[in-house]
């Protein structure tokens, strides 16, 4: 089961769970996950121990996908 996790000051949400055999709940996810890149936010899909990279389109076969909005400071 993959999941699609919003990250926010407030803690995280699970917004969609998925299969790959599972083409509803794709596009859910696939709906949410865009939705998220409207507002704002970008995702990330680790890479590996330490290591994580942005995504634009939702990796189905991901196992978690990570939204956050971008650190700002000045």
């Amino acid at each position: 089961m993959s999941r699609l996790v919003r990250m926010d000051r407030t803690g995280h949400t699970t917004l969609a769970e998925w299969s790959v055999g599972d083409p509803e709940a794709i596009d859910a996810a696939v709906t949410a996950f865009r939705e998220e890149l409207d507002r704002g936010y970008f995702a990330m899909v680790s890479t590996g121990p330490g290591h994580a990279e942005q995504v634009k389109e939702l990796p189905v076969d991901a196992d978690l996908v990570i939204l956050r909005l971008p650190i700002s400071g000045g």
